[in-house]
């Protein structure tokens, strides 16, 4: 399969998507695409798009999107921005901004993403977990306001003095 089937199924007909697929990076589109029947297992690390019709086996980290097609097989720990799986992925999926289960995808392990994009069909065991990164800093940002607070409400609160369990308000 070349780069010009790439919107296309193994049969040539092209494919309908009721789920976005994420444009290219702009800065330089599909830097690599890993062709059904090749093979590949070690580190992958790239900064824009990568395209897997073949099978890969290991740990990838990319700046910007991963797309595995309907013949990609990945046994890998995924950490990228975007994630657009249609075939097979047996690992963890970190996706910084959203991952996309189309409807052949089959994912086999834990995912942690602000969006997800799931159609009807795909395949999905394992723990989900969705933490907008806002809300990471708002929860810290809050937890220190409610400390300060409690610190503020404590040294305004008048101390009474307790003897022996009990409390002694001069009565």
């Amino acid at each position: 399969m070349a780069i010009s089937g790439f919107g296309k199924t193994r049969g040539g007909e092209s494919t309908t998507m009721s789920a976005p697929t994420p444009a290219p990076a702009a800065s330089g589109g599909l830097t690599a695409f890993i062709d059904q029947g090749s093979e590949f297992s070690g580190k992958l690390t790239f900064k824009d798009t990568v395209r897997i019709d073949g099978r890969f086996e290991g740990e990838i980290s990319s700046e910007n999107t991963l797309i595995v097609g309907e013949t990609g097989e990945i046994e890998a720990a995924i950490h990228s921005k975007t994630v657009v799986i249609s075939g097979s992925v047996t690992g963890d999926v970190k996706a910084s901004r959203q991952l996309v289960l189309h409807k052949t995808a089959r994912l086999q392990g834990n995912v942690e993403t602000p969006s997800l994009l799931v159609e009807e069909g795909a395949v999905m065991n394992g723990q989900l977990k969705m933490t907008r990164p806002d809300q990471k800093l708002r929860e810290t940002k809050d937890a220190k306001s409610s400390s300060q607070s409690d610190a503020k409400a404590d040294s305004k609160t008048p101390l009474k003095a307790v003897e022996g369990g009990t409390q002694s308000d001069g009565k």
